[in-house]
Formats: structure tokens, sequence, C-alpha cells
């Protein structure tokens, strides 16, 4: 799993269409079109991973968008990950045989933490436990609901539950385009051994070189370039 530093392009859907929220708040999205359209447009622009997000999924923890997200699966060539409404291992497992490279468990790994190891036991590395952080506090339930949980304790809770990496997402930053903050996921990256995925905020390349610097080994970029801040090819040459 990103065995270099990656940039990869979020494909978050709702109602069938491409959206972007601010601050993860329902009613701030931005649409961006068709999914299968979006996919096939990063991975001609070079990208070598493609996040998924069915944002239905995470609100209502059912997905909604499966016919949108096979689609893509069939459209593209690289690997994907997809989370959003994943709450039982059957909905992982089956996921992975269909060709989903790995799943991304925010809900369900707070709710029932022993479901990472039982996906794990099957697909070893295939789980991304998603730690989505507002006011330093993991929370979950389409980012809703508080849990009192340390991003950097849970974390480490999840690598020895045989989590294959972390996605820390900084949800305090998240889609306004105004920039990362480094240090919150320095100290995830500090904690774990296992991978660590940065999201949330950026606005610049610069952003995109200042998390590779702060221990991630890739970086969800999502607004910045559906509105075309920066190229997807410029940011990964910024990062070879």
């Amino acid at each position: 799993m990103f065995e270099q530093f990656e940039v990869v392009p979020a494909v978050d859907m709702q109602d069938g269409q491409v959206v972007q929220l601010v601050g993860g708040e329902r009613g701030t999205g931005k649409t961006y079109g068709d999914p299968v359209e979006a996919a096939r447009r990063w991975v001609e622009a070079g990208a070598r991973t493609l996040h998924l997000v069915d944002l239905d999924g995470a609100f209502e923890g059912e997905r909604e968008n499966a016919d949108a997200i096979e689609a893509v699966l069939e459209a593209v060539d690289v690997e994907v990950q997809l989370g959003g409404g994943i709450r039982t291992v059957e909905d992982a497992v089956g996921l992975l045989d269909a060709g989903v490279d790995r799943v991304i468990l925010g809900t369900a790994a707070v709710e029932n933490p022993e479901i990472v190891a039982a996906i794990s036991d099957e697909h070893p590395g295939s789980v991304l436990v998603s730690l989505d952080a507002k006011d330093g506090e993991v929370v979950v339930s389409g980012w809703t609901e508080g849990t009192g949980l340390d991003p950097a304790e849970a974390a480490e809770r999840y690598e020895n539950l045989g989590a294959g990496g972390i996605l820390f997402t900084d949800v305090d930053v998240e889609g306004q385009l105004e920039g990362v903050r480094t240090e919150p996921v320095r100290r995830v990256v500090e904690a774990v051994d296992i991978p660590v995925i940065a999201s949330g905020g950026v606005a610049t390349i610069e952003d995109v070189q200042a998390l590779q610097e702060a221990g991630a080994a890739a970086v969800v970029v999502g607004s910045a370039l559906y509105e075309g801040a920066f190229t997807l090819e410029a940011a990964m040459d910024a990062v070879e």
C-alpha cells in the first residue's frame, strides 16, 4: 500500500453525482457531474488510486450509490478505496471480493472495533480505519457525533487490531480550501507504523508537500482538484 507518496483524487457521491461538502455539512455540497466521468478523468491524469465515498451511506448508514460505485469499478483499472455505509463484515468482504482494494471503516470500527480484525483475517491489509477529527476528537455518523476518542490513541488501537492503514481527516478544515494543519497529522503518523493517509483542507500544492513532510503516505484531494486550484499532474510532479 502506497510504495511511494500518492495524491489520491476523491470521488464523493451523493444521489449518484460527484459532490464535495464543506466541513462535512449536509446542504453545503457542490456537484461535479457523473462519477464515472470524474474517475476516468483522474485516471487519465495519472492517478494510481481513487478514493470513493458513498456520502448517502455515511449519513444514513446504508449504501445508496452502489450502482455508481459498480460503474466506476468497471470503468477504471487502478486501486480503489471505498467508504460510506459499510457496517458489517459481510458488506466489507463482499466489496473486496467484487474488486474494491480497500474498504474504509469509520462508524463501524468505532462501534465494533473487532470488525477490523474480522475483515483483516479474510483480507489482510485491506482495512483503512477512518479517523475523522473535529476539535481534536474522533467523530462518526457523517461527522455528526463525537466519540471522546483521541485520534492518535485510536490509530494505535486499530493498528493492533490489524488495520492496514489509517485515513485521517481534519474535519475542521475539510472542503474549505483554506489550507491544512500538519500537527494533527504528524501526531497520528508518529503513533503508528502503518500508512497514514491525510485528508482535509488541501488548497495548494504546498499543502500537499507539507503533508508529505509531516509523514503521510498519501493525501486525498477533492475540492482543490475539482475547482482547478492545481492539476493532479502538477501535484504529483511536486512530490516525486
